[in-house]
């Protein structure tokens, strides 16, 4: 397939989650002279008000290395289509991940105001994430897509694991994601993970440590 008609491709299934199949599909195409810094280097930026997150020696293990970008308060300029009119501004931060070979991550993390704040934006968010595919097949026919839900991981307050597997037929390409929201008392964060391919493909696994690691770095 021609690099540039996959990367179009890619581009509009970031519609779908940019942080999900599309996160891996951004942070891929971004130069390696342009990329963020270490992850050693970037945890050293994490704005003081923020929780702790994820380093790249967190992430599920890749073909290339990962590469951490800072951690940045508000929500992340390009966001997923599937989170966006459900993660708060307030209270948000957000850290991208890399690596140069179609694989990326993002961990966004929003500290509510409660307890119960917390638990509403849950439920919020992972709505959306079991909604999304079927959202956006509304929008754009060309999109075929499943979701599918792994569970949850027991650390914390737990968190509920989802992958989301999207294909442009006419492309001949597929894009899989995976997806976790989970709670620590009134922090919430979302770990998203994407690449191109399909969900034998994924680090289900690896995912769930990751998911797990990121559940007990917030305090």
């Amino acid at each position: 397939m021609n690099r540039i008609r996959t990367t179009a491709r890619t581009a509009r299934t970031a519609a779908l989650a940019l942080a999900l199949a599309g996160a891996a599909a951004a942070a891929s195409l971004v130069p390696a002279a342009a990329s963020s810094a270490p992850a050693a280097a970037a945890g050293a930026a994490r704005p003081a008000h923020a929780p702790g997150f994820l380093t790249a020696a967190h992430l599920p293990t890749a073909l290339t290395p990962w590469t951490a970008g800072p951690v940045t308060r508000g929500l992340p300029p390009e966001g997923s289509a599937c989170l966006a009119d459900a993660v708060p501004a307030r209270g948000t931060s957000h850290r991208d991940f890399r690596t140069e070979l179609d694989t990326g991550a993002r961990q966004t993390t929003t500290v509510t105001a409660g307890e119960a704040q917390a638990v509403r934006l849950v439920r919020t968010l992972r709505r959306a994430v079991a909604t999304c595919v079927e959202r956006t097949k509304a929008e754009d026919p060309g999109l075929v897509g499943e979701t599918r839900y792994h569970g949850t991981v027991d650390a914390e307050d737990g968190a509920h694991v989802y992958s989301i597997d999207t294909a442009y037929p006419q492309d001949g390409a597929t894009d899989i994601a995976l997806v976790s929201v989970g709670r620590d008392g009134r922090i919430v964060t979302v770990v998203e993970w994407g690449q191109l391919g399909d969900l034998d493909g994924a680090p289900l696994d690896g995912f769930r440590t990751t998911t797990r690691t990121a559940l007990e770095r917030l305090r």
